[in-house]
């Protein structure tokens, strides 16, 4: 899904405790830009602010905008994909100069994105990537390789099982992220790829279900699958949000998280690493939420009529139990 024509990767940071209880609806910004030439308007559709990773990608875009001058037309959508559809309506029917959004799912996006493009107004996706029959629909994608990180999962949960001396069948519960959104099905793909290639013979997924990225999901779920498999000794979590909640059900049941059940998780906010320097989560992959910078300089681009057939990577971390102390002065979000 990811071998589109136009992909930006994107990692500055680290991600975000918390949650914005923004309404769906539009927010606008002011600021003008230096020089005397017009300011550019941007609209933006934001998935929600389902988990701490969002609230700090929404403030990193936010303040990015700000610093750059342009006009921001916000909406939150509330994990609605009809609310974002209404979102980028109301953006064309405002003439905005570029419309950014982090889709809710992948598909269901070709009708709406056909009419920004007869009105002439480029879309830049950010964070997740769409299926769509024309990928001319839009001109590019900041964000990061989740398949990878799906990948960088497993990996280390290779590094701590052997670090914990487990022997034995590895029986893993997955919590999953919304149904349908690109994270959720690129990161279990890039797990099971390894997982299939590597450990066949002794790891198995007993049980798998969407906490939709929320701390609330990953409780409610984990109590679950702890009820119908109380054997499960590992947990892949899509996001760290999940993790914790799942941590609190772990708990309940009178297991201890991180030991009885080994706990790898992907985002690395702070409440993620605090999880980890109490030994609760063995290992966390990072992606990045402070895309802001990155998508302000590709809508100016964009706008100027510039190529931005480019890459922009850069490494994100793993990080281990052992880490999380020496890394958490150091997490801002």
């Amino acid at each position: 899904m990811l071998n589109r024509r136009n992909f930006l990767t994107a990692a500055i940071g680290v991600a975000a405790a918390g949650t914005l209880a923004a309404c769906a609806k539009e927010d606008g910004g002011s600021s003008t830009s230096s020089g005397g030439s017009k300011t550019i308007t941007l609209g933006f559709s934001q998935v929600g602010s389902e988990s701490g990773w969002r609230s700090a990608n929404t403030d990193s875009v936010k303040s990015a905008a700000k610093e750059a001058g342009y006009n921001l037309k916000f909406s939150d959508a509330q994990q609605k994909q009809e609310n974002q559809i209404s979102a980028i309506r109301s953006y064309i029917a405002q003439k905005v100069d570029v419309i950014a959004f982090s889709p809710v799912v992948v598909t269901g996006w070709d009708a709406v994105l056909k009419e920004a493009k007869a009105a002439k107004i480029p879309v830049v996706l950010t964070d997740r990537s769409v299926e769509t029959s024309d990928e001319s629909l839009y001109v590019t994608l900041v964000g990061s390789d989740f398949t990878d990180e799906g990948r960088r999962a497993a990996k280390i949960l290779e590094k701590v099982l052997t670090k914990a001396g487990h022997k034995g069948p590895v029986k893993i519960a997955q919590l999953e992220g919304t149904t349908g959104a690109a994270p959720a099905i690129e990161r279990a793909k890039g797990f099971k790829e390894v997982m299939d290639a590597d450990h066949a013979d002794d790891w198995k997924i007993v049980v798998s279900q969407t906490g939709d990225f929320t701390r609330a999901g990953g409780k409610q779920v984990m109590a679950a699958f702890l009820q119908s498999n109380p054997d499960v000794n590992v947990l892949f979590a899509h996001n760290d949000d999940m993790a914790i909640g799942a941590i609190q059900s772990i708990e309940a049941a009178g297991k201890k998280p991180g030991k009885d059940i080994l706990i790898v998780s992907i985002d690395g906010v702070k409440d993620g690493f605090v999880a980890m320097s109490e030994g609760k989560i063995n290992a966390i992959v990072e992606c990045n939420p402070l895309l802001g910078p990155q998508l302000m300089d590709v809508v100016k681009k964009v706008k100027n009529g510039e190529s931005v057939e480019r890459w922009i990577k850069t490494k994100e971390g793993d990080f281990m139990q052992d880490q999380a102390k020496a890394a958490l002065p150091s997490r801002k979000y």
